[in-house]
C-alpha cells in the first residue's frame, strides 16, 4: 500500500487518523480526508523520528510503523507466538527488562524467542507466575523495579558494544550480502573479494526485505551488509538505531565504510536507521545507499574494494 499527496478516500482518513493519535498532525492547517500539504509534512517528521526512509509517501514501511506506534506497554497482553507480536510496547518490555539486566537481544519490537526466555527469567525472579505472558500485573511489577534502577544503557547495547570491541578475523567469518535494485555487477564484485580471502559469503538473491532477514538469521551471519540503489543521486550508509539502542557494531562498520569511499563517492552521510533490513537482521548489519546507478556502475570496481578494506578494518 502506498498513500501520496492529493489522494482521498477512506485510507487518507484512517491515515490522518493514525498520524494524529502519534502526535504528528498540526491542530490547523490538514484538510480531512485528503492528503494535503499538512497530512505530507506529518509524514515526513513520522518518518525522520522513526529512522525510516523520508519521502513524504505513506509506503508499506511508514504504514507498518504507525501502526506499531499505536501500542503502549500495558494495551495488550504480550507473548511469544507465529507470527511474532510486533509493535512500541514490545521495544518497551525489551528496553526495560534490558535496563534490569535480563538478556532480550537488541530493542527491535519484535517479541522473539529472547525476549520470552528473558520475560520468564524476570518472572521467576520476581516471583510471579512463570507463564511467558506479559500481561497488566507484569507490567506493573516490571515498572515498579525498574523506578529502582539507574539510566544506564542496558545489557544488550553493552554486550553489543562488547562484542564489536573484540572484533573477529575476516576469514572464516560468515558474511550476508544483499542486493536491492539495479546493483547486480556491484554485489558480484564485492562477494568475489570477500570468498577470495576466506569469507564464508551467503549470498542473498531474494529482493524482499523478509527473505534477506530470515536467511541471514538462520544461517547465523556474523554481519549483514546490503546495497540499495536509488534513482536519484544519493549516498548513504545506515546501522540500525533507536532511542533505546543502536548497533555498535554497525555503527562502527557504517563509519568505516564512509571513510573508505570519501574518495569514490564524496559526501557519504552515515546515519543510524530502523530500515527494515537492519531491524530485521538481528547480527551488525549495514545498508549502503547509492546513485543514480549510471553514475555509481561506472565506479563498481572502486566501491566493492573500499567496503572489502572496511570490513577487513572492522574485523582485525
Amino acid at each position: 500500500m502506498a498513500i501520496a499527496p492529493g489522494e482521498t478516500g477512506e485510507a487518507v482518513q484512517q491515515l490522518q487518523h493514525r498520524l494524529g493519535e502519534a502526535g504528528y498532525l498540526p491542530d490547523a492547517g490538514v484538510t480531512p480526508d485528503l492528503y494535503c500539504s499538512g497530512t505530507q509534512q506529518g509524514v515526513r517528521s513520522f518518518q525522520e523520528d522513526r529512522g525510516l526512509t523520508v519521502s513524504g509517501i505513506c509506503d508499506d514501511d511508514t504504514w507498518t510503523a504507525l501502526l506499531e506506534a499505536w501500542w503502549d506497554l500495558g494495551d495488550r497482553s504480550l507473548m511469544l507466538r507465529s507470527p511474532n507480536l510486533r509493535g512500541d510496547d514490545v521495544a518497551e518490555l525489551q528496553r526495560l527488562l534490558s535496563r534490569l539486566g535480563f538478556d532480550c537481544g537488541r530493542i527491535d519490537g519484535i517479541f522473539g524467542q529472547k525476549l520470552n526466555q528473558a520475560l520468564r527469567d524476570f518472572q521467576l525472579n520476581a516471583g510471579l507466575d512463570v507463564d511467558g505472558v506479559c500481561h497488566s500485573h507484569t507490567v506493573t511489577v516490571l515498572r515498579r523495579l525498574s523506578r529502582m534502577t539507574g539510566d544506564g544503557p542496558g545489557i544488550a547495547a553493552v554486550r553489543d558494544s562488547e562484542e564489536a570491541r573484540r572484533g573477529q578475523p575476516l576469514a572464516g567469518r560468515r558474511v550476508a550480502v544483499g542486493q536491492f535494485g539495479d546493483f547486480e555487477p556491484l554485489r558480484k564484485t564485492l562477494s568475489d573479494a570477500l570468498r577470495e580471502h576466506g569469507a564464508m559469503l551467503i549470498e542473498l538473491t531474494d529482493e524482499e526485505v523478509a527473505g534477506q532477514g530470515h536467511t541471514a538469521n538462520l544461517f547465523g551471519a556474523d554481519v549483514y551488509v546490503g546495497i540499495e540503489s536509488s534513482p536519484n543521486y544519493e549516498a548513504r550508509v545506515a546501522y540500525y538505531s533507536v532511542p533505546a539502542f543502536e548497533s555498535a557494531g554497525g555503527r562502527s562498520l557504517a563509519h568505516l565504510i564512509e571513510r573508505h569511499l570519501r574518495d569514490v563517492v564524496p559526501r557519504m552521510a552515515v546515519n543510524g536507521m530502523r530500515l527494515p533490513i537492519l531491524r530485521e537482521t538481528k547480527m551488525p548489519a549495514v545498508l549502503l545507499t547509492l546513485g543514480p546507478v549510471e553514475l555509481i556502475t561506472q565506479r563498481n570496481q572502486r566501491i566493492a574494494d573500499a567496503v572489502f578494506l572496511a570490513l577487513s578494518a572492522w574485523a582485525p
